[in-house]
C-alpha cells in the first residue's frame, strides 16, 4: 500500500514504511487476543486512568502532535491543534461515563416474583480500526477511546499516507499505561485485513472511509459473520432560510465548506438557498471564499489548506471538468493558488441539474455546489435528493421553526444556526450512503458490546 510520509505542501517525500509481514499480524492477533483476556478484568477505574493520561499526554505535547499533523497531511497548524484538543476531550469523556454508561440495567418484568432480569454489557475482544487520513488522531481516538473502555483491545490499520500519525497513537496509548498489545499500528495489505477479519478472535471491525472500501469491508465482515461499523462519505446540506442572519450565515458557510481543506465527511458541501435571498448570498458567499489564503499550512497567513495529496487534487479537479461537461458552470474565486503542492482553487459550481451525475457526488476538496430552492418545502427536497445521510444545517433566525426543519430533514445529525460539527459529548454517523452504526457517547461504547441478558428466575415459577 506504499506507507510513506509526504508533505502535500511541497511534495517531498519524507520517509517510508515497509507492509508488515504477514508472520507480524498474525503476532498482533494473538498478542492483542492476550491482551484482551486481562484487559476485560481491569476495573472501569484503572481504564479511566489510562485514558485520563492519554488526554493530558496530548494537552503536554499539543505542538509535537500537531506538527505531525500538519507535515503528513497539510492541516493548518490551528486545526491541527484543535484536532489534539478534541481528542483528549473525547479521552475524558469516556474517563468520566464509561462506567455509567455500561452500567448494568435491571429490566421491568410482567412478573416481579419470578425474580429479576438484568441487561449488562460486556466487552468483545479484539477489535479492527480502518481509518482514515483526513483527522488521523481523531477519527482513531473516535473508536479507540470507547471501545478501549469498555474492555476490548484493538488493531489499527491507517491509511498509508499517515503512518507516523498511526505510530505516534500506538505510543501515546503505551505511555498513558495501556498494555502491550492493547493497541496495535498495522501497516496492513488488502489481504491482511481480510485475514484480520476473518480470524476467530477478531470480534468485529470499524471502518471510515470511501463508499468503496465500505462496500468491501462490509462483505468481508458479513462472510465472517462480524459486527462492523461504517462511517462514509457525506455531502452535508446547508440550508439558508428568508430570514436568516445573512452576514453571519456567509461566514459560517465559508468556514463550513473549507475547513480542513474542504475535506472533511460532514463539510458543507450543498449549499441550498430559498430563491428570495439566493443573489445576495451567492454574491457573499463569493466575496468571502475570495479572502482565503492558500499557501503553507505552518504559516499562521494561510487560511486553506492543500489537498492530502497530488491525487487527491487530480481527482477533483476531474470530477469539476466532469459536472461542466454535464452542463455546471464551474467560477473560479480568488487569487490563484500556488502552483505547487496539492492545491485546487476553489471553485462554486451552479446550474446542476436535476440529470447531471455531480449533483449526488461529495466533492472532497474546496468546491461547493450552490442550489436555488423556490421555497422552504423545495429546499428540503433538494436536501433529501442525496444517496448520502450524514450531517446537515439549517439557518434562520427563528431557531424553534429551524429545528423542525431539521425534523424534515433526513440524515444522522442536523444543526440549527451552525455548520455540522464534531465534539465529544455528540453523536456521530449517517444513514443511507453515509454508512451504519454510531460512534461516539454511549451509542458508541454499546456498539461492540456482548448487551448480555441474565435473568434469575424462581425455580417454582409456572411453566
Amino acid at each position: 500500500m506504499a506507507y510513506e510520509t509526504r508533505n502535500p505542501y511541497t511534495g517531498t517525500l519524507l520517509e517510508t514504511f515497509p507492509d508488515a509481514t504477514d508472520a507480524e499480524v498474525h503476532q498482533a492477533i494473538e498478542t492483542a487476543h492476550a491482551a484482551f483476556l486481562s484487559w476485560k478484568e481491569t476495573s472501569f477505574e484503572e481504564r479511566a486512568r489510562v485514558m485520563r493520561n492519554a488526554a493530558e499526554i496530548l494537552r503536554r505535547d499539543v505542538d509535537i502532535f500537531a506538527n505531525l499533523l500538519t507535515v503528513e497531511m497539510g492541516k493548518l497548524v490551528p486545526e491541527a491543534k484543535a484536532e489534539v484538543a478534541l481528542s483528549a476531550d473525547i479521552f475524558d469523556y469516556y474517563a468520566n461515563n464509561a462506567e455509567a454508561l455500561l452500567a448494568p440495567e435491571k429490566l421491568p418484568v410482567a412478573d416481579p416474583n419470578e425474580g429479576d432480569a438484568v441487561l449488562s454489557a460486556e466487552p468483545l475482544g479484539v477489535l479492527l480500526a480502518i481509518e482514515p487520513w483526513n483527522f488521523p488522531f481523531y477519527q482513531v481516538v473516535r473508536i479507540a477511546a470507547p471501545q478501549l473502555s469498555a474492555g476490548n483491545t484493538m488493531l489499527l490499520k491507517h491509511a498509508s499516507n499517515v503512518p507516523q500519525a498511526a505510530a505516534a497513537f500506538e505510543k501515546l496509548m503505551l505511555d498513558a499505561g495501556l498494555p502491550q498489545g492493547a493497541f496495535k499500528n498495522l501497516y496492513a495489505t488488502r489481504s491482511q485485513i481480510e485475514t484480520i477479519i476473518g480470524d476467530p478472535r477478531v470480534h468485529g471491525v470499524a471502518l471510515t472511509g470511501s463508499e468503496g472500501a465500505g462496500s468491501v469491508i462490509a462483505s468481508q465482515a458479513g462472510k465472517a459473520l462480524k459486527k462492523s461499523t461504517l462511517e462514509l462519505g457525506g455531502a452535508d446540506a446547508f440550508v439558508v432560510l428568508a430570514d436568516a442572519e445573512m452576514e453571519k450565515t456567509i461566514k459560517w458557510a465559508v468556514f463550513g465548506r473549507h475547513w480542513n481543506g474542504g475535506q472533511v465527511c460532514v463539510s458543507s458541501k450543498r449549499m441550498i438557498i430559498v430563491d428570495d435571498v439566493y443573489d445576495q448570498f451567492l454574491e457573499g458567499y463569493t466575496a468571502g471564499v475570495a479572502k482565503l489564503n492558500a499557501g503553507d499550512p505552518l504559516d499562521p497567513t494561510t487560511t486553506l489548506a492543500p489537498l492530502s495529496s497530488e491525487a487527491a487534487a487530480e481527482e477533483i479537479k476531474d470530477k469539476i471538468r466532469q459536472a461542466v461537461s454535464c452542463g455546471a458552470t464551474a467560477t473560479e474565486v480568488g487569487p490563484r493558488v500556488p502552483n505547487s503542492g496539492a492545491f485546487v482553487q476553489p471553485t462554486i459550481l451552479t446550474d446542476i441539474s436535476e440529470d447531471n451525475p455531480a449533483r449526488y457526488w461529495e466533492f472532497f476538496g474546496p468546491v461547493s455546489m450552490l442550489f436555488r430552492a423556490k421555497d422552504e418545502a423545495d429546499a428540503v427536497r433538494i436536501a433529501n435528493n442525496s444517496p448520502f445521510g450524514l450531517g446537515g444545517s439549517v439557518f434562520t433566525a427563528d431557531p424553534k421553526h429551524g429545528a423542525e426543519i431539521a425534523k424534515q430533514i433526513s440524515t444522522g445529525m442536523v444543526f440549527v444556526n451552525h455548520p455540522t460539527m464534531a465534539k465529544a459529548d455528540l453523536p456521530f454517523g449517517g444513514i443511507g450512503r453515509s454508512g451504519y452504526g454510531r460512534e461516539l457517547v454511549g451509542l458508541g461504547i454499546k456498539e461492540f458490546v456482548n448487551h448480555k441478558l441474565i435473568s434469575v428466575v424462581d425455580i417454582d415459577a409456572p411453566f
